[in-house]
């Protein structure tokens, strides 16, 4: 037997645990011919086609996600023709709501699995040419040969600590710049919109376990860690656990972790502002800062809490924490999403992220739509058309105001000076959207530099006061000298002057001075220092003082 996993992801920095954890249950299986083939939705279709084709598996799987599906669909239709006798079965959170729709439009596809799989693929690979044995297996939903609907429920693995870890599998890739591990699986919120707001029991593995895991993944020479537990600190005693854990591996290793600021106990506040810079990456959840908001979307935790958690975190200058906010909530408001990404701005996350609401397949939200007065996409990725609260419009701006983020806020370059002029200047945000939305550059692919540009020419028009902010971010960022940004910038010629306050680095003569006045009889101003015999462009040295007399 003949298996060929189709691994089709966003992007070739993208990589999924699904085919590795599968395979290492039957490493010792000898009767399994395993082959993969990794490629990503940007490829071309008959030249994926035509590479699976040669293979002649008779067992075609993969895992469907929102952004590989409709191209997995393509991929997959194609393959059965060409290999009508291939039996293919897909998997994957697509498929944790009811899928008969799915099986019945696409009859192509032999049956698919619902939930966790480890335990119950093993189990249908012993009967996966018998189709009347499939009944007994764990999560499976497919079309009998009198095409009736047959569902398994959910599968989900109870010995989850029994594993064998996909780090055992030859095709755990190794090659990305990070890898995940999944510490725990299940989730103690209740989230409607999530996909895991019903993932119980919570099962998690000992730190005595994950300890040989990361020594592995610090053996082959890894980095950065996504860590899969969403329910990081909801324990404090073991989060503190993990938190001395990751010590063991610093500075070799960083590691990306979810957390609940509404759950931050005393002594986990503790252990974070002890711990050295640059060892964790944070993601806290906070959806919205709305209490109705929060309470309709059966999101555990309180408010109050959760603003206190995430401004503590935000504080901390040993690590960064991302925000993330969802449009289309229900109960949320387009006019509250402008102030609470202000608010976000206030406590200095290190990026906001604000996201359309999907309805994913499975998730209480979704199941409960027309009650809550929400229309949404019938196709991936499902997202939120409407609501009582926000319209079609309101959603497009919120989308948006998703992009000005993203290449301002979110772009260490431009994220300071555009963190001033949000929480400086209140009608900012809606000005310069609609500065970009006239000049039709909000959905355009922009650079750094461009960027730069942009904040730049409509600062000098509406906020003139940060023009120099933003001259020295541009500078700091390496930029040219000779774009308008620098127009201020004295570079030739330029002597020290008898007396400056140094801000950072060391001067040394053979440094290329620049200076950029603060006023037109240059009494004070910034000075800056560039390296002139290696090949970096942002400035060594910064200091303020005047030009010599």
């Amino acid at each position: 037997m003949k298996i060929l996993w189709i691994d089709l992801n966003s992007s070739y920095a993208h990589s999924s645990l699904a085919f590795p954890a599968l395979h290492a249950q039957l490493l010792n299986d000898n009767s399994i011919e395993w082959e993969i083939v990794s490629t990503t939705i940007n490829e071309n279709i008959g030249m994926i086609v035509d590479e699976i084709y040669q293979h002649h598996p008779d067992i075609l799987a993969a895992t469907t996600w929102l952004f590989n599906h409709e191209q997995l669909l393509h991929i997959t239709a194609r393959l059965k023709k060409l290999l009508p006798e291939c039996r293919i079965i897909l998997g994957g959170p697509e498929f944790l709501g009811d899928n008969e729709e799915f099986l019945r439009r696409n009859d192509f596809i032999s049956c698919v699995f619902r939930g966790e799989g480890e335990e119950a693929f093993p189990q249908w690979l012993a009967c996966w040419n018998q189709p009347e044995q499939w009944l007994n297996i764990p999560g499976l939903c497919y079309l009998s040969p009198q095409k009736q609907y047959m569902d398994n429920g959910i599968a989900r693995v109870i010995h989850f600590s029994n594993l064998m870890a996909p780090e055992k599998s030859r095709f755990f890739n190794w090659s990305k710049p990070f890898v995940q591990l999944e510490t725990t699986r299940g989730c103690f919120n209740t989230c409607a919109f999530c996909v895991s707001g019903g993932e119980k029991p919570i099962r998690t593995l000992s730190i005595s376990s994950i300890r040989e895991r990361l020594q592995v993944i610090h053996q082959h020479g890894i980095k950065n860690v996504r860590v899969l537990d969403r329910t990081f600190n909801y324990n404090p005693s073991r989060a503190k656990e993990l938190l001395q854990l990751f010590l063991e591996f610093s500075p070799d290793l960083r590691f990306h972790l979810e957390i609940h600021p509404a759950l931050l106990s005393p002594e986990l506040k503790k252990e974070l502002q002890l711990l050295p810079t640059g060892l964790l990456h944070l993601e806290a959840g906070i959806q919205s800062l709305r209490e109705p908001v929060l309470q309709k979307s059966k999101r555990i935790g309180q408010l109050d809490d959760a603003l206190e958690g995430l401004k503590f975190l935000c504080s901390l200058s040993n690590m960064e924490t991302h925000a993330d906010l969802i449009a289309g909530l229900p109960l949320y408001k387009l006019t509250e999403i402008f102030e609470d990404v202000r608010t976000l701005a206030e406590y200095n996350a290190g990026e906001i992220q604000l996201e359309l609401l999907k309805l994913l397949p499975g998730t209480e939200m979704r199941r409960n739509a027309e009650e809550l007065g929400i229309q949404y996409s019938p196709f991936p990725p499902y997202e939120v058309l409407q609501t009582r609260e926000i319209s079609v419009s309101e959603l497009q701006t919120a989308r948006q105001l998703s992009r000005l983020l993203d290449g301002f806020y979110n772009a260490p370059a431009w994220k300071n000076i555009t963190r001033e002029l949000i929480v400086n200047n209140h009608h900012f945000l809606h000005h310069f959207l609609e500065h970009l939305l006239q000049s039709n550059l909000i959905d355009q692919p922009m650079s750094l530099e461009k960027r730069g540009i942009i904040l730049y020419d409509f600062c000098k028009k509406n906020y003139p006061t940060y023009q120099t902010a933003i001259s020295i971010a541009w500078i700091e960022a390496g930029m040219s000298l000779k774009k308008v940004p620098a127009e201020k910038v004295k570079t030739k010629r330029q002597s020290p002057p008898a007396h400056w306050e140094v801000i950072y680095g060391e001067y040394k003569e053979e440094l290329r001075l620049c200076f950029l006045p603060l006023s037109e009889n240059m009494e004070q101003g910034y000075w800056f220092g560039f390296e002139s015999e290696i090949q970096k462009t942002e400035p060594t040295f910064k200091a303020k003082g005047g030009v010599v007399n």
